[in-house]
């Protein structure tokens, strides 16, 4: 009898190789973190930072490609001007980032290339 429960107890993984096991199980998170989760976290981090340091009359970007310039900002949402006289109003998140026009705009290409 004693050995039947040794013979499952082996064939379960609760033997020597259970180790192994649990230690590869960890090794593939420790991977999913370090390649997927800490890069998300810290691009969610500099978005929310971009959010914070938006000002009225910056020039942004949005997910759905409009430019506009900043005209009034609220805590949920951004009123963007995109042609004299025409006023849209977003979503703050859905602000991409800030749009620069002229001989910034290759500058900051260059950084982000590093």
């Amino acid at each position: 009898m004693a050995d039947s429960f040794l013979i499952l107890a082996q064939a379960a993984g609760g033997g020597p190789g259970g180790a192994v096991n649990i230690l590869f199980i960890v090794a593939l998170f420790a991977i999913m973190y370090f390649m997927m989760i800490r890069p998300q976290q810290k691009q969610m981090k500099a978005h929310k930072e971009l959010l914070a340091g938006l000002k009225k009359g910056d020039e942004v970007l949005t997910q759905g490609g409009l430019i506009g310039r900043i005209q009034v900002i609220t805590e949920r949402e951004v009123t963007l001007e995109v042609s004299n006289g025409v006023r849209i109003r977003v979503l703050k998140t859905s602000v991409a980032g800030r749009y620069a026009v002229g001989p910034e705009a290759p500058a900051a290409e260059k950084k982000e290339e590093k």
